[in-house]
Order: structure tokens, then sequence, then C-alpha cells
């Protein structure tokens, strides 16, 4: 009887672990799989069975009790319980989680229902949010209450933001009880410094298996014809193109770059991508911001020009930027943020502390002094070698045969 996988997750085909579900998917049905995706919101076009999870009213609805009453994932139950209907009726083989947060699910039911499933249970953490009492991430902040207890959240205002009450106490004690009535759960962190505070936690004694993201090295690979690009996006040529990339600028170092921009001199340009009409309106001369490149080609000849990739991030767990930037045959500075140092050896990048502009200011400097040829080959070789989407999801091809002892 043929094998079927459902995942369930935020988004399908649609941005970073969207994709991942996809390529996941992708590769199961290659082995000769069922794949199917049960989402929230934003769907692209997809090689798996898709499943709507909720409406828009019921989005809304859910991002209002969250917002008044710190409720976040204890809201949507008639959503959900329509989703379990039509998982009983489905009948998977492994129900595999990504991101249940998302004003689309109800997290006490969810786990209800896979308490008694019988099934394997997997769920790749893409953030901290499984093991906290309300953040998502915690390292700006530098929080560490979620290893005994949440209280009194720093970060109350922060996504899923509370702006009346403070709930993350008993949102913790729910989340625990919860998250450990699963007993054939496996977690699979994407980085080894997410999975070293993940043995900190309540989840702690759960089954832990760490797999890095993967992306595909035959979309992001060196492109020719980059004078091309550079031209649409009127960068000017002869300059060193020192590159950064985000889809939400929230906490990734949109003023340090600012600051760098103040210590180098005119041989350097620095484009931005991801930016939005306010910012790039009020960018200084000598950085230039893209609102977003028309297509994936693009992306890859800014990141195949560019000198350097700087990722000056804030909070991270481990950013495909950095991957797709090395997959492009382009070198990395990082700050020593979450995973972010994982994605580069000594061959491929360099790290400096956070908000140590001199530094990265010498690392730029260092770099743009050598010559590209230098670091392409080893750049997209280390990539190839341990971040291949290919190889990452047949990780978890593998491991689903592991769970049912095939």
């Amino acid at each position: 009887m043929t094998k079927k996988l459902l995942q369930i997750n935020i988004t399908a085909n649609w941005g970073s672990h969207g994709k991942i579900a996809e390529g996941i998917g992708n590769v199961v049905m290659s082995h000769g799989w069922d794949s199917h995706v049960a989402y929230g919101r934003w769907a692209n076009p997809s090689s798996s069975q898709l499943y709507h999870i909720g409406s828009m009213m019921d989005e809304r609805i859910h991002g209002v009790g969250s917002r008044l009453f710190d409720n976040h994932g204890l809201m949507s139950k008639s959503a959900t319980i329509q989703l379990l209907r039509y998982v009983e009726q489905l009948n998977p083989d492994i129900i595999h989680l990504h991101n249940i947060h998302g004003y689309y699910l109800n997290y006490p039911e969810l786990f209800s229902f896979l308490s008694q499933a019988n099934k394997p249970v997997v769920w790749t953490l893409h953030d901290c949010w499984p093991y906290t009492g309300h953040c998502a991430h915690y390292m700006y902040v530098q929080c560490d209450r979620w290893k005994t207890h949440c209280e009194h959240c720093p970060q109350k205002r922060s996504y899923p933001a509370s702006l009346l009450l403070d709930r993350s106490y008993r949102n913790y004690d729910m989340k625990k009880q919860a998250f450990l009535s699963v007993p054939n759960l496996t977690l699979v962190p994407v980085s080894k410094w997410l999975e070293g505070d993940l043995r900190k936690s309540f989840l702690k004694d759960c089954s832990i298996r760490q797999i890095y993201n993967g992306i595909d090295t035959n979309v992001f690979k060196p492109q020719t014809d980059t004078k091309a690009i550079m031209s649409k996006y009127d960068i000017p040529l002869g300059k060193h193109v020192l590159l950064g990339v985000a889809s939400n600028w929230w906490r990734k170092g949109f003023e340090d770059f600012l600051q760098l921009r103040r210590l180098l001199d005119d041989r350097y340009v620095i484009v931005l991508v991801g930016l939005d009409e306010k910012r790039i309106k009020s960018l200084p001369t000598g950085v230039l911001g893209i609102r977003r490149t028309e297509n994936v080609s693009d992306l890859c000849g800014l990141y195949s020009w560019a000198d350097v990739f700087l990722n000056l991030t804030l909070e991270d767990n481990m950013p495909t930027t950095n991957l797709e930037a090395l997959a492009c045959g382009t070198p990395v500075i990082t700050y020593r943020t979450g995973g972010s140092i994982e994605a580069i050896d000594e061959f491929t990048g360099y790290i400096a502390n956070q908000g140590d502009i001199e530094s990265v200011c010498e690392l730029v400097e260092y770099v743009c002094s050598r010559e590209k040829d230098v670091f392409k080959r080893v750049c997209r070789q280390r990539v190839i070698d341990n971040f291949s989407s290919s190889v990452q999801y047949e990780e978890y091809y593998m491991m689903y045969n592991q769970l049912l002892r095939l």
C-alpha cells in the first residue's frame, strides 16, 4: 500500500519553511509515496496535494485574540477540528509539523489528537516558539527564562504580540503539557545552536535529531551574465558590492549596515534587498535598496556579482540566505548569531561579534582585496557537500522509514 506523508505548516511552497516542506514532499514522491500539505495561508502551486486550514476571518479573529489576551495558538478551534477530520480521513503514515504558530491552529486540540493517533510525528523546529511561553526568538533580549519557567515576558509586544495581557506563565505550562503528551514525537532543530538550546528546554527528553535546511543547488548557482543584472537594478559597475538580503528586516541589522557605510570609502556600494519603500527613500549615498528581485535568477545574479554577502542579523536560527550566497560562489561575513555561523568554515567566510562594525569593516576590506575566484569554488562546494536540498531532504525520508521500521 502506498505510504502517505502529511505536512502541516503556515504556508505551502511559500517562504523558506514552505519551500522546505515542498522539497520534502518531492523527495518522498520520488520514492513512490503520496504527499499532502495542510497550510494556514499563503500558498504557491505545489506538487503535493493541498488542504487549506480555516479562513481569512478565522485568522483575523485569532489575531485579535492573540493581540489582546496573549492567546496565540489557543484560538481557531473549529478550523482545527475540521483539519483533524481531514487527517482522520486521509490516514497518513507520517505526520510532519513545521510552523504551527501563525494565527491558524489550536495546538491543544492538535496535540490531543496526535497523542492518541498512534502515528509517528516529526516536528521541524524553525524557531524557538515551541518551548517558550510567548516569543519565537529570545536572543536579541538575551532572555533565558524559558530554561526554567517563562513569566513577565520582556517581549510581550514582539511576535506574536500581545498588547494587553501577559500570559507567558500559563502558556508555558500549556505548551509543556500538550507537546509532551505525544509518545512518538521526533524533534528536528535546523541548526546545532537551536539543538543546544532545545536540549536545555522542557523538550530535552524528546527524541531529537538535528537536520540542516537545504537549498536547491541547481537553482542557486553562479550566474555569468551578471552585468545585465547590475544594469537592471542600477548598481554601479567598478565598485566592490556588499550584499544584504532579508524578507523581513526586523532585527536583521539594517542600522548596522548604515553604520558600516560611514566607515567605508567610495570604492564600496552596499545593496540591500527586501526593503520597503520608506526605507529605500531614506538611504544615504552609497547604499542602494531593492524592494524585491523580479525572480530567483535575478537574485542569483546579485549573489554572484557581489564581492561578499553580509549577514548582520541580530536574531536567527539558520538563515538560508547564507547558503544561497555560498552556492553562488560568494563568501559570507556574519555576526556570531545563533546558527548563522554554521553555514561557513575558515575557507568560505568570516565571523564578527554583534555590533562590532569596525571588525566587519576590516573583514570586508580583506575579502575585497582578494580575487573572487579564490572563494568561488570552495564556497559552492561547501553547500553541495553539506547543505544540498536533495541530501538534506533524503535524511527526512530515511528518518520516516526508520520510524515506520521499513
